[in-house]
Parts: structure tokens; sequence; C-alpha cells
């Protein structure tokens, strides 16, 4: 069921920067994407993006110059996850909302051969929940792929409560031709990364609400204490308050623990439209 060629065809569905970042690399595999999403300004700005990552590389000399062209090339917008073209593998990468998720599943399963792989790259909600609303919860899976999507090599591989071996032996091998490692993960919210990751985040944040120490130096804690490439409030600026809070949320709601809880602050700022890097800004300043 694997193997590069040209013939290779997956869908992408919603082409933010986890979208846009996942047609990508499937695009360098050599693999056909259509990237599907309603708003056709989301999806200029998402070719856009790649156009701009692929010439970075390029500059850098991680790819050949030549290949910007032909991987943008394999890239096509689809308006509607109805019509992607028969492929091995879809994956939804919408918003972590889950009456959102569920229905594109629903669409996907009616509109997809029943051999095809639908997954999901959901940071926190249960795959087993996603999978119900098909036909085919055996051949659902999740990809959670890390941001940005180019650069970074884990994948988590989340199983559903019906996942069958298969599905994941796939999913498996098509992460290992993309040149990224999967790491097996239970269907628990959050899973692994964002389990971990969110509470320090959340925490960080409530220590510059309590004066603890300004942004700045709490993140410096961070990178020159910790070795930690990034500091806390500077990723949650890059991966995009609303989502931290969505995250932080399903954590919550699940685990019914306090220690999930959203710091104030937090929602506070998604209310005023300051969600970091993508809105220039959160808690630093990316306007300039």
């Amino acid at each position: 069921m694997t193997g590069t060629g040209q013939g290779k065809r997956v869908g992408v569905v919603g082409a933010g920067t986890m979208g846009s970042g996942i047609a990508q690399v499937f695009a360098a595999a050599n693999y056909r994407v259509d990237l599907v999403d309603i708003d056709d300004e989301r999806i200029d700005d998402a070719i856009g993006r790649i156009r701009a990552s692929l010439r970075k590389l390029a500059s850098r000399g991680v790819i050949d110059p030549a290949q910007v062209d032909p991987v943008l090339d394999r890239i096509e917008a689809v308006e509607d996850c109805r019509n992607i073209r028969p492929a091995t593998l879809v994956i939804e990468a919408a918003p972590e909302i889950s009456n959102v998720k569920q229905e594109i599943f629903r669409r996907l399963d009616e509109a997809m051969p029943p051999e095809t792989i639908l997954a999901t790259n959901t940071s926190s909600i249960s795959i087993t929940d996603i999978a119900a609303a098909t036909d085919r919860p055996d051949r659902v899976i999740g990809m959670h792929f890390m941001n940005p999507v180019p650069a970074m090599r884990l994948v988590e591989l989340i199983r559903g409560a019906a996942t069958s071996d298969g599905t994941y032996r796939f999913a498996e091998a098509m992460v290992g031709e993309l040149g990224k490692t999967a790491v097996e993960v239970q269907d628990y919210p959050g899973f692994v990364a964002n389990r971990i990751l969110m509470p320090m985040i959340n925490e960080a944040i409530c220590a510059l609400v309590e004066g603890v120490a300004s942004a700045e130096d709490i993140d410096r804690v961070m990178t020159l204490g910790m070795n930690h490439p990034m500091g806390p409030l500077a990723l949650a600026d890059f991966i995009g308050l609303d989502i931290c809070l969505a995250i932080l949320e399903v954590l919550y709601e699940s685990y019914s623990d306090p220690k999930y809880r959203p710091c104030a602050l937090l929602r506070k700022m998604v209310d005023a439209g300051y969600l970091g890097r993508k809105s220039g800004k959160g808690f630093f300043n990316y306007e300039s």
C-alpha cells in the first residue's frame, strides 16, 4: 500500500499552518496532493507559505532549487473534500473543534473509496470519537505532526479503539517515507506531546500573571536554564494562543483536573484577538 511515485495521491483537508506544512512534505516526497479548503484566500496563503518555505530550504542548501517548482506543481487546490480524487490517504487538519472534525470525516467517509485511510492531525481530540462518525473506524488513525511540519521529525501515531494493525503499519510506513519518526501513542486526551507541553505553557502564563518575572525573563530561564530551544511564551505565540486555549479546554474537560484549567490571561488574550505571531501580537510583539 505504500511507496512513492507520481501516481500516488493524498488529500489534505485544511489549508492552515499545519495543513500547508503537511501538503508540503507529501509533495516533496513525490506525492500528488489535493489541498482542500472552502476559503480561496486561505488556499492562496497556503501556497505562498509553501513556496516561501521551499525557497528558504533551497537557500540553505537543504534541497535543490530546481525542486521548488516541481513540488508546488504536485499540489492542487480543491474546494470541497468530496472532490478529492481517489487517494491512499486523506489527512484532516481543520481547527481543533470536535464537531467540525466529525462532520469532515462523515463527508470523507461518503466520498472516498472504502480502502482509503482517513487520518486526523488533531492534537488533543479523541480519535475514537472522530472515527465514530465513519463506517470505517478500523481505517481511521491519528497522525499528529509537529509544527513547523517540514522541520520537525516527530509524528505521534494515535490508535483509536478500532484502529487496525494494518492501518497503523500503513501510517507508520508513510511517516517513514516522509523522513520522519513515528511514535505510537494511545488514545488519551492530549496524547503525549500536548499533555506535557500545554500545562508547562499554562504555568508560564500563570507565573507572568503573578509577576514572578517578565515574559522575556520567564522564557530566558527556560532557554538558558533548561536548554529549551524556545521559551514557553514565545512557543505559545508560535503555536497560536487560540490553539493553546482550545487544547487546554479539551484537557480540562476530559480529565476534570484543575492542573489543566486555562489561565484567565490566556482566555482574555484570545478574546482580545491577541493570538501570537499570526495576529502580530501575543506575549511578544511581531507587528514590526
